[in-house]
């Protein structure tokens, strides 16, 4: 019987050719937009899921209160670490860390830039990251001259050589390889090349002080949990350590340790009250919802083509009842067609993807590959053909089924009246979808680009940035300028597009009892900082750019002197303290807000310090008149000159500032891409209910023409339904869209207000759309020759 009802499907696919090819179209470009968003969604929640026991492993980061406000922050103080591991029997391990950035790794003539990361001795045991040698329990066991090293920078620096035990260079010591650790997938949040022990980065007096400050809070901390130990537990215990051991800290910042598990870390980057809320996660939701909703959609054409054609098998419905086949049958046999015109569709779809993924990894950066080899895979596939299959087959099966053979082959039922409303109803369904999904896509352009657009306090054009080569800066700028290629060059300790660092500010003029203030804060190393990057003063002096009179001196920026409700900033003295030392700064100075780290956020509290040793970041002003590329390579001469052998790297700071912006544009330019493929489904199915109704009204069609209707007037008639449905589609989809898009937008701080032009230009090109698709249909149809459609009546 299976096969009988196989059969009788493909002569009915292969009879509707049109319609087949478009249910076809429809149902396989759905699947594959829902199997691509999976397989997408899937690469982002396996993120460090690579990591054996990652569930028990941990960021340790801190909740304070600023200005009422609960805030986070991943930098921490080191004598927590002590404390997590004394006092809470849940961690087994505990391990410190400091990124300091690319530093160059040497072995003989081969000078490898690297990203290098100061690390606890339990890190690897911590994170039992795989290694390809090496014992993860004393790899980093110091104080001693080792060093750990990815596999990439292992092949970089010996070749095929074994590395282990093998000597590297890293400055002016010499370091032997205790392991190499196998190169991570790129679905990590670990992003280091070179590991060196914490114990010898604390060897330095300011970091030795710091092991037992609770207010120096610069550095990473990561923590495991015993197997089988109360998280819950281990948490709650976290956050009383600072009221115990730095109650004075409690006091005024009300500083608390959370832990923050490695399989949020690329999900979750924002945090709200302490906890984190949003992030990478709420587009993976969203894209859930659009996968779902496109696939929906081309459910919806099967079910209407399908309906709209029932005419054509009504009779064959009246005479199998008649021969004696039970409505259970029928149903049976729809369904078939159904799952059958399902399962061409998918392997269509699955062939769409495979074309379509290297375009997809190039645009979202990514690596997603499909797992043919996963039995997961493939019974969550098959579970979606079969799903599919009976939801767009379902209407048809149980409708066409109804059908009294009597009323049928009496030729007295009107089958697509009774129809039209469902089918009407399901075609509003879909294209409001579709149009809520331009309306976002506008949105989210309009919002990056209002971010892209707003002042940045500071000029980002031709600046090129660069690691320290050499200690002898003032002969490299000399070198540097004599060549004509910059008109400006400084260095400080950090980027201007990504500060990490931050100061307590213990006691400043009018401060409030027990009244918190952290400031974000940067070193510079000359005079030329503020003018090189293009920051304007608006009161008061820059630094001398001597050492020694400008120690004791700050210049902060418009937002901290509001945030700290001074009237007449300069000469104020604030008290803080770094690296175990109180220092108290006079403030000399206030520049504009610049922007650094997020776009979209109001400009932060900030200070700068003149401490040339901090600061190992160069930025250069290109000259205007002088070519980038010429530029370039007169800029590696000189740091050639002065570093021989370690290669010139740079950055752009406009491309740096504009990768702030990465997560936004790619979920901008997937709302697009995935807003036009829902429409393309939506027209396919347009297109077939307009050709059947075309059809289907030919004689009326050619009656209206010899009693003398004009072909705009037939054009009129037969598309007007679907202009009036997609009319209704925009009203219903424009407050719909309006409510999320005002929730989404609510998350940022600098963001548009949502312009009623928005959901009048996507009415607009809904209209367009639906017009041209259905006009198309329409004009053939008004077109054609009375007397050809009325020559059998």
């Amino acid at each position: 019987m299976l096969s009988t009802y196989l059969k009788t499907a493909w002569r009915n696919i292969v009879r509707g050719r049109l319609y087949s090819l478009l249910n076809l179209l429809g149902l396989a470009t759905g699947m594959a937009v829902a199997l691509l968003i999976g397989l997408w969604v899937y690469y982002q929640l396996s993120y460090d899921r690579f990591v054996p026991g990652y569930e028990q492993s941990y960021q340790v980061r801190f909740n304070y209160s600023d200005n009422g406000v609960i805030r986070n922050q991943a930098e921490v103080c080191l004598p927590l670490g002590d404390a997590l591991k004394r006092d809470i029997p849940e961690v087994a391990h505990v391990a410190p860390a400091f990124d300091i950035g690319q530093h160059v790794m040497v072995v003989k003539d081969k000078h490898i830039y690297g990203d290098v990361l100061y690390a606890g001795e339990e890190f690897l045991q911590v994170f039992p990251l795989p290694l390809a040698g090496g014992d993860p329990a004393t790899a980093l066991k110091g104080p001693g001259p080792s060093v750990v090293i990815t596999e990439s920078m292992a092949r970089s620096l010996f070749g095929k050589e074994d590395a282990l035990n093998k000597t590297v260079r890293f400055g002016s010591a010499p370091l032997k390889v205790t392991a190499v650790v196998r190169d991570m997938p790129r679905n990590s949040s670990f992003h280091f090349d070179v590991l060196l022990p914490f114990s010898d980065f604390a060897q330095d007096p300011g970091i030795k002080a710091a092991t037992t400050n609770w207010n120096d809070a610069y550095f990473q901390l990561y923590v495991s949990l015993r197997p089988g130990a109360d998280a819950v537990r281990a948490k709650a215990k976290a956050r009383q350590l600072v009221r115990q051991y730095a109650p004075q800290s409690y006091t005024t910042f009300h500083r608390e340790a959370m832990l923050f598990p490695l399989k949020d870390w690329h999900l979750y980057t924002g945090f709200k009250d302490g906890q984190p809320q949003s992030g990478l996660i709420d587009y993976v939701r969203m894209f859930s919802i659009v996968g779902i909703l496109v696939l929906l959609i081309a459910c919806i054409n099967f079910m209407n083509l399908s309906t709209a054609r029932s005419e054509r098998r009504a009779r064959e419905v009246g005479v199998r009842k008649v021969m004696g086949s039970l409505r259970g049958q029928l149903i049976l046999q729809f369904l078939v067609e159904s799952l059958l015109m399902t399962v061409l569709a998918f392997l269509l779809s699955i062939a769409l993807v495979q074309a379509v993924l290297p375009e997809f990894d190039a645009l979202t950066g990514d690596a997603i590959r499909v797992p043919y080899g996963s039995g997961y895979f493939w019974l969550i596939l098959l579970s979606l053909v079969l799903a599919t299959g009976l939801v767009a087959g379902s209407r048809p099966a149980f409708y066409l089924s109804s059908f009294q053979p009597v009323k049928v082959l009496k030729g007295v039922m009107r089958i697509g009246k009774a129809a039209s409303l469902p089918r009407k109803a399901l075609v509003v369904l879909q294209f409001t979808c579709s149009i809520a999904l331009i309306i976002s896509t506008i949105i989210v352009y309009q919002q990056i680009q209002y971010a892209k657009n707003r002042p940045k306090g500071y000029d980002p054009n031709r600046l090129i940035v660069s690691r320290a080569h050499s200690d002898a800066f003032a002969a490299f700028k000399q070198a540097v300028m004599e060549s004509g290629v910059v008109s400006n060059l400084t260095r400080s300790a950090y980027l201007q597009t990504d500060p990490n660092g931050q100061l307590t500010i213990d006691n400043w003029p009018g401060r409030l009892p027990n009244e918190p203030l952290s400031l974000t804060v940067n070193a510079v190393g000359d005079s030329d900082y503020f003018r090189t990057l293009g920051i304007g003063f608006t009161m008061g002096d820059n630094f001398k750019g001597n050492e020694g009179a400008d120690s004791g001196s700050a210049i902060i920026n418009e937002t901290a002197v509001r945030r700290m409700r001074l009237k007449q900033p300069l000469s104020q003295y604030l008290n803080c303290s770094f690296h175990g030392v109180a220092h108290r700064l006079r403030i000399v100075g206030v520049v504009k807000d610049a922007l650094t780290q997020n776009p979209f956020a109001a400009a932060e509290p900030s200070m700068f310090l003149f401490q040339p040793s901090w600061s190992w970041q160069y930025t250069m002003r290109l000259t205007p008149t002088v070519s980038t590329s010429m530029a370039l390579a007169k800029l590696k001469t000189v740091s050639e000159k002065f570093d021989p052998g370690s290669p010139f790297v740079y950055s752009f700071v406009d491309e740096n500032y504009a990768s702030k912006f990465a997560t936004e544009m790619l979920v901008g330019r997937l709302a697009g891409i995935f807003a036009a493929l829902a429409i393309f489904i939506s027209c396919l199915g347009l297109f077939g209910l307009a050709a059947y109704t075309a059809e289907q009204r030919t004689r009326e069609i050619g009656i209206r023409k010899v009693l003398g209707a004009s072909v705009s007037e037939v054009l009129l008639l037969l598309s007007g339904d679907f202009i009036l449905l997609v009319g209704i589609s925009c009203a219903i989809a424009a407050p719909v869209a309006y409510y999320f898009l005002h929730q989404w937008l609510a998350g940022y701080y600098y963001r548009i207000t949502i312009s009623p032009l928005v959901f009048v230009a996507a009415a607009v090109l809904a209209l367009a759309i639906t017009a041209i698709t259905v006009g198309f249909q329409s004009v053939r149809s008004a077109m054609k020759n009375p007397v050809t459609a009325l020559r059998s009546e």
